[in-house]
């Protein structure tokens, strides 16, 4: 009778042992599996959006006189300085008078500015299109503004701030990224200005050089979703 009782006791605890070393290895099956996303995740992230050097997809979006504005409409154009701007973000604001500056230099060479609010007006009703139309005529913005309505123009292009600026060049493969970032590396005073970066890229371009600085970290804020 004692051998049956240890034998059952033996065979309780080794059923036991099975079962909680099966509930280690599942846990850290999904331990691994967890870590292994959380690496992952913010490295698909810095992935979105066009690079240096992709090509670029054309859109449609409606400017602020109601006419339907794609990159095709500017047939004479060399290429483009495109910023994803708003009217409520401080930033934007800040470099509206600059890009009016850039449009005027650089629009007669061939790379005019093109404006996308990519904000949602439902968050920030400051940004509905009629705000946008008030703020056109307001500063007179010598270039298109238009709405990214169904904000499926900014994730492709990966754009995270206002304002986020790009310059685009037409070349033979298609409209191709050149640069990718701020306007400047002082948004809170014009005159403090020490680097254009803008204004580096399209002279490189117009003169028929590589683009030295590529890409910087655009300063703004957050698109509203």
């Amino acid at each position: 009778m004692k051998t049956i009782q240890l034998a059952a006791l033996a065979l309780l605890f080794m059923t036991v042992s099975c079962a909680e070393k099966q509930k280690e290895n599942a846990t850290a099956t999904k331990a691994s599996k967890t870590i292994a996303e959380n690496v992952t995740t913010p490295k698909k992230e810095m992935n979105k959006g066009y690079q240096v050097g992709d090509i670029v997809k054309d859109f449609s979006l409606k400017n602020v006189d109601g006419k339907m504005i794609s990159m095709d409409s500017f047939e004479d154009a060399k290429g483009f300085i495109l910023t994803f701007t708003c009217n409520t973000c401080p930033y934007s604001v800040a470099y509206e008078d600059r890009l009016i500056a850039l449009d005027k230099k650089y629009a007669s060479k061939g790379y005019p500015v093109i404006a996308i609010n990519p904000n949602n007006p439902d968050v920030k009703p400051g940004d509905s299109f009629e705000a946008m139309i008030t703020r056109a005529e307001e500063k007179g913005f010598t270039f298109p503004y238009m709405l990214d309505e169904e904000q499926k123009v900014y994730p492709q292009f990966g754009a995270t701030r206002t304002p986020h600026m790009y310059v685009i060049a037409k070349t033979p493969k298609g409209h191709q990224v050149k640069y990718i970032g701020a306007i400047d590396d002082n948004y809170k005073d014009a005159d403090a200005v020490s680097k254009r970066y803008i204004e580096d890229a399209v002279d490189a371009l117009l003169a028929g050089k590589e683009v030295k600085v590529k890409t910087t970290k655009a300063i703004g804020c957050s698109i509203k979703v």
